[in-house]
């Protein structure tokens, strides 16, 4: 049981599933499919983003949580949260999208606690401020009581073509500040996106989710009727795992259950303002790390800094071979060192790294990604 068991701001009932998947190919050569970013300390804190996000529901969730990984990193997520009960890490067979692995949680919990709530939280998400994290999560988990699926709702920003949108609508009687999901909006373009943020009534949607395993469920059988049945026999029949679980479709949450929904007047948004980043890029790695150390006139190193020799020079390095790293004269530079590969863009071309690791599994250089 973990250090937090006595909190008492814990929830009763309340579990913390923890989704760890994907391989953050933005991020390369920094995250990886052998080591993904979930695995890395991207913030110089000195714990992985996994190691956050368990610290950060702890207090919440005491030592109920279910953590939903690829087999490949199952052995380095017992490691780094050794804390955790063998049967808190469910290992997939294969990547099969979010609706899958968080679908399994839910079965799993369903035989396990039948009352419990459930929220899924991404394993590589930074929160700036944890404490008004958890109280949102506090408000979630009293909502999702009563049968909603609800999803928190993060403030904007800026107005990003990077994530998706969730648009308020009505207050929830009874629940002051919670407001109904009218849509999920996939990725706008930056014009609408400013559009969005001029109304007040859209917020970034996160992908968390807070949910009664039940509903969750039986809200998936309304659209995808054999899914959730093969969820909840995988459940019942864990031997069953590997005849069963290729045969799943891979589709996201939000497609197959969210966005439905909503539609169905069965979703709820938290508006939050907690701080929120997928670290997504480096762009986004170099904007937030500027922010945690109030600076950003010179070049941003994560890692050992005596390697870094900068001159006139903006933007992030990241150096991971143990050899000098010189930049002189350029404006947001991205250089990632590692032994076995380096990457040389800027801040504005960051989404593109993407392009550097299909290219190399187009050509069987699976050692490299």
């Amino acid at each position: 049981m973990s250090s937090a068991a006595a909190d008492p701001s814990a929830l009763e009932g309340f579990w913390a599933v923890i989704p760890a998947g994907g391989a953050g190919t933005r991020l390369w050569p920094l995250s990886r499919r052998t080591s993904p970013k979930f695995l890395r300390d991207l913030t110089g804190s000195g714990r992985s983003l996994l190691q956050e996000t368990h610290e950060r529901l702890a207090p919440l969730a005491e030592d109920r949580f279910l953590v939903v990984t690829g087999r490949p990193h199952r052995s380095a997520v017992a490691e780094q949260l050794a804390v955790l009960d063998d049967d808190a890490i469910v290992a997939e067979p294969s990547a099969r999208d979010s609706m899958a692995a968080i679908g399994l949680a839910a079965a799993v919990l369903e035989r396990r606690d039948p009352d419990a709530v459930m929220g899924s939280f991404a394993a590589d998400h930074v929160i700036a401020d944890p404490e008004a994290f958890r109280e949102c999560v506090r408000t979630a988990v009293r909502v999702a009581r009563e049968g909603w699926l609800v999803t928190l709702g993060i403030e904007p920003t800026f107005a990003s073509s990077a994530f998706g949108y969730v648009h308020l609508g009505e207050e929830l009687p009874g629940h002051p500040g919670v407001a109904s999901v009218r849509e999920f909006v996939e990725k706008p373009s930056t014009e609408v996106a400013a559009a969005y943020l001029t109304t007040g009534r859209y917020r970034w949607n996160a992908g968390m989710f807070v949910v009664r395993p039940t509903v969750l469920l039986d809200l998936l059988a309304t659209w995808h009727p054999e899914f959730a049945a093969a969820l909840r026999t995988i459940a019942a029949e864990p031997g069953r795992l590997d005849e069963l679980w290729p045969d799943l479709p891979k589709i996201a949450l939000d497609h197959a259950v969210a966005e439905p929904a909503a539609d169905a007047g069965r979703v709820v948004t938290v508006p939050s303002t907690f701080g929120w980043d997928d670290i997504g890029d480096f762009d986004s790695l170099a904007t937030l790390l500027d922010a945690l150390r109030e600076e950003s006139d010179s070049v941003t190193v994560l890692g050992d800094e005596a390697l870094v020799r900068a001159v006139d020079s903006t933007g992030l390095v990241v150096p991971r071979s143990k050899r000098v790293v010189a930049v002189v004269g350029l404006e947001d530079v991205v250089v990632v060192d590692t032994p076995d590969a380096l990457l040389v863009t800027t801040r504005a071309r960051a989404q593109d790294v993407k392009a550097v690791v299909t290219g190399l599994t187009a050509d069987g250089r699976t050692d490299l990604t």
